[in-house]
This record gives structure tokens, sequence and C-alpha cells, in this order.
């Protein structure tokens, strides 16, 4: 069915649609490449579109309808790819799922989601046994033999082999759901943010807009994270090209960029940091990156762009969003996240949602001029929607600050704040100015009770590989670089920071571990770090 909107804020669906779209690439550039993949497979248009039809018969065959809610449990891989787009073919909803999840996590998101048929690889499968799998029927289960299972019914990978005949495609609108992504959970359980077709659209265009057809993307990320599976639309909308691998490397980061002749990747957290911080290497000075977006921007942009000789772009997103604030090529200063993209609005308030002054801190609320832009809810929890949402403007529970330019700075996470004898410190910042010393490899900053009351600031540190620091020796580094109140009381010193599958640090647990033994406190060293005297006149 052809739609007409005459709304001119809403693009026109076989422009902003999935299907529609590959099957007009398919017809119009069949030979063009699409995806390239790590065991060497490479698909052209005309290709995926018809792995698209043969699994979307076999889901079909499983009884996959319109509507349904489709969980998906897989690795990067081309499997993965032609079994979500038959999702959405068939005009039910995609539902990707953390490899890293188990027990009750596990257990809270295939229940929320209500899914009757999950998608997984066989060395996940296990993790199902223990747990209540709600309305959970039916595994597809992918990378060998299926085990068998007291309650659910196992199919064998043959099972996506069908003779059926390809299914009409679903007839689903641009505000339809395509999707759900889970949140972190990082401050409670994982939420199940809502996606439309418009939504997901929007985020690629915001996000990846600097580039073009002729682009290549490195698709590094899973497509259990939002950015990860906008950077696979965006590949679509534009008719260009994707390498998709299975995760980030430091070590071998530029030989597969070389290798798959990628021209724009994507850095998160720590990686960008990571890359520069590597002795200078041959392949990085051979590959054909144009370029970079490097989220949260960590690093000097000029420095990364002169030496790996790429334009370097920022943005700040969440699920529930569609990238808000976006800056580049090569934006200033470090830390920036941009301004805000045409089409949003935005403002920093207080818990009244009362705009704070100038300069200070507040919330980042957002509401767009396109409508279904945005998550439209989380699913089975009207609470917590109504929450993010009231006033009429979506929440996003982090904390900024703007400059006279009108340039946004993510501070922190509302719940991350730390407050050391009256004075806030922003974890971000003070990360920054930590990773400046040259053997810090990555650095988190985690509030701890106090003896006294308010917080007291834990440092937890990697150096790099076959170096060390003392952790007296970092606080004297830190000193004539900080406020005195900033400057950590506990250092302790790890191999590696505990992170997500997307490298986000996974700064719960530090929190969790708290001072453990062995730790480094400054002033039980004796080292007591106090206001500079006042300046008078």
């Amino acid at each position: 069915m052809t739609r007409t909107i005459h709304d001119p804020r809403i693009p026109d669906p076989d422009s902003c649609m999935l299907i529609k779209v590959l099957a007009r690439h398919a017809r119009e550039r069949p030979d063009s490449t699409f995806a390239v993949f790590e065991d060497g497979t490479s698909w052209t248009y005309s290709d995926t579109l018809d792995e698209v039809h043969s699994a979307a018969a076999a889901l079909a065959a499983l009884g996959v309808r319109p509507g349904d809610y489709v969980g998906m449990w897989l690795p990067n891989s081309a499997e993965a790819v032609r079994l979500w787009f038959a999702i959405n073919y068939l005009g039910a909803v995609f539902v990707p799922l953390n490899l890293a999840y188990r027990g009750a996590l596990l257990e809270h998101c295939i229940k929320t989601a209500g899914m009757r048929l999950l998608i997984a690889h066989v060395d996940l499968v296990p993790r199902l046994t223990d747990i209540d799998t709600g309305n959970l029927t039916d595994v597809l289960v992918l990378g060998g033999e299926p085990p068998t299972h007291p309650r659910l019914t196992m199919h064998a990978p043959d099972a996506l082999t069908s003779t059926d005949a390809t299914p009409v495609p679903a007839d689903v609108a641009p505000w339809d759901t395509q999707l759900v992504i889970y949140t972190s959970g990082t401050t409670g359980p994982s939420k199940a943010v809502l996606l439309s077709y418009l939504h997901i659209f929007t985020g690629s265009e915001a996000t990846f807009g600097y580039t073009s057809a002729d682009d290549r993307f490195l698709a590094n990320l899973p497509l259990f994270h939002v950015t990860g599976m906008a950077m696979v639309m965006r590949t679509v909308l534009t008719g260009g090209s994707l390498a998709m691998v299975s995760a980030f490397s430091t070590h071998d980061f530029w030989d597969v960029v070389v290798r798959t002749e990628s021209t724009s990747v994507l850095l998160m957290g720590v990686m960008a940091t990571f890359l520069m911080k590597q002795p200078v290497s041959a392949p990085e000075q051979q590959h054909r990156v144009r370029s970079a977006l490097i989220v949260p921007l960590s690093v000097d942009s000029v420095a990364f762009s002169q030496r790996f000789g790429c334009e370097v772009y920022t943005a700040f997103a969440m699920s529930e969003i569609t990238t808000p604030l976006f800056a580049g090529p090569n934006p200033q200063p470090i830390g920036t996240c941009g301004k805000p993209r045409g089409g949003v609005e935005v403002r920093l308030v207080d818990i009244n949602d009362c705009e704070v002054a100038p300069g200070d801190v507040g919330e980042l609320i957002i509401r767009t001029d396109r409508p279904w832009s945005l998550s439209h809810g989380y699913l089975r929890d009207p609470a917590a929607t109504a929450a993010a949402w009231r006033n009429g403007w979506f929440h996003t529970g982090d904390g900024f600050r703007r400059d006279d330019e009108g340039n946004y700075f993510f501070v922190d996470r509302m719940k991350d704040a730390i407050r050391r004898r009256g004075e806030n410190i922003s974890s971000f910042e003070l990360e920054a100015e930590i990773c400046t010393h040259e053997l810090v490899q990555e650095a988190a900053v985690v509030a701890v009770p106090s003896e006294i009351g308010e917080d007291e600031v834990l440092a937890v540190i990697a150096t790099l590989p076959e170096t060390e620091l003392k952790p007296a020796e970092l606080i004297e580094y830190l000193i004539p670089r900080l406020p005195h109140f900033m400057v950590p009381r506990y250092i302790r010193m790890v191999e590696s920071l505990p992170k997500t599958p997307t490298q986000k640090v996974q700064k719960h647990l530090l929190r969790e571990q708290g001072l453990t033994e062995g730790i480094y406190d400054r002033e039980a060293e004796g080292l007591v770090i106090k206001r500079d005297p006042i300046v008078r006149l």
C-alpha cells in the first residue's frame, strides 16, 4: 500500500523505510556492494534482498506475524543482518539482546518483550535453562546443533532453509515500531525503548549525515547498540557499504581498517584515547578513512585529525533520542558534544524543570519538531514513560552545561554526580584530566562514602601495558592541574576497567566494590590538599 503523507516533516516512506529502500537499491544498483563480513562473505544489494526474502519465508513458516516481538541473540554476522531485515520485512519488531546478558537480567528482557521466538547462538542457549522464559516457546539455534530444553522447542539451523514462496512484505508505516533497544540498566532494571521506523531513520541521518554512497562504514559496534544499528541503517539509506566486524581491537584496528577498505569509523568511549596512545604504525598511514565519529570527544580533535588524516565529528545521543547535539568537522574544545541540530529544542533545567542560570549545570531535556523521531515510550512501563516525558519534554537524566558560544558539555549522569565538601565534581571532566598523563590508558571516577558526610573521590586507573605508575606520582601530577576539591583521595590500580560490549565503563561495579583492600589513600599517607589562600587586593 502506498501512503500519501502531506506533513512536510515526515519523509516519503519510500525514502525512510528499511525494506522499501533496500528493494529500490536492489533494482537500481543490484551489483553494488552492500556488506563485507569477517568470514569473507560479501553481499551485493541484490544478494542482500535475496537473503532477506529467504529468511523471511523461513521465519513466516515458524509463525512470525506482523506486530510480533522477535528476539535476536547473535554476534555481528551476515546472519544477524539478514534476520534483522527479515523480521522487519514481515512487519515484526526486532528485539536484539546483549550477548553478555544472563540470569535475572536476561529473564527481565525476555519477559518484558513478551517474545515467543528467540534466535540465539548455540553457545548462549544454556543460559535459558535456569530462568523464567515467560511467553517464549521457540528458539531458533544457529552456530551448531541445539541442545535439549525442558520447556522450549529448539529449532536447528536448517529451519532457515525454506522452500515456501516469499511472503508479501508487511504494510508498515513510518510511525510503526521497528525495534526495541534495552538500556544499559546502570541505574535500575533495563528499560525496553520503543523505536519507530522514523526514529531510526532520523537518528541515522542526524548522526552520520556527513557520509554518502561513496563511504564504507567499519561496523564494529554490536547490533544491540542503537548507534551500531543506526550505522547499518545509514548504509542502506545512502546506498553505501559496510564492513562488519565482531568488536573493536586497539592492537589491530588500523590493520582491519586497511583490509576492509573502510572510509568512516566510529569510536566510542575510550577507543580514540587508546588509539592516540599507541605508537605510530605503518597501517595508520595507509588507510582510506575520511571521517571518524568520536563519542565522547575525549581527545583533541585537531591532533587526532592531523595524526590519522581524517575529519573528526562528535555528538550526543542515547537510545531514546536522535542525536540532538552534533559538531564537526574537527570541533573544539575537547569535551564538547556540539550544538543543537535543526528541528530540535533543548533546555537545561533543575529538578522542577525550571531553566538554570547561564553557566550552571542542569539536566538536558529535549523535544523535536518531527513526529515519531523520539522514542514513543518504554515497553510495558507506563510509569517510566510518564516520568521521562513529563511536561512534554524528554528528560535525558544527563547533566550538561553550556558555554557562551552555545556549545554543550556533558558533565555527568545526574545520578553519578559527586559532591565533596560542598563542591560538585564532574567525573567526566576529572577522568579526562587523569587521562592526560602519558602512562594512563583509562580512568573511571566514582563517589565513595566520606566519614564526615557527602562523598570522597575514588579514581580507578589502568595504565598502558608494561608500564607502572605509582598512585602518589599521579596525585603529584594532578595537584597543579585541578581544583583542590577534585584531586582524588583514593586511587586503585587495575589491569583494565570493567566494560560493557559497547565499551562503556560499568561504574556501578566500581561503586559496589568500593574501597578494596590495599587501596591508596593519600590522606592516610599524610597528603592533605587544602584550598588555595584567597588573594586580596
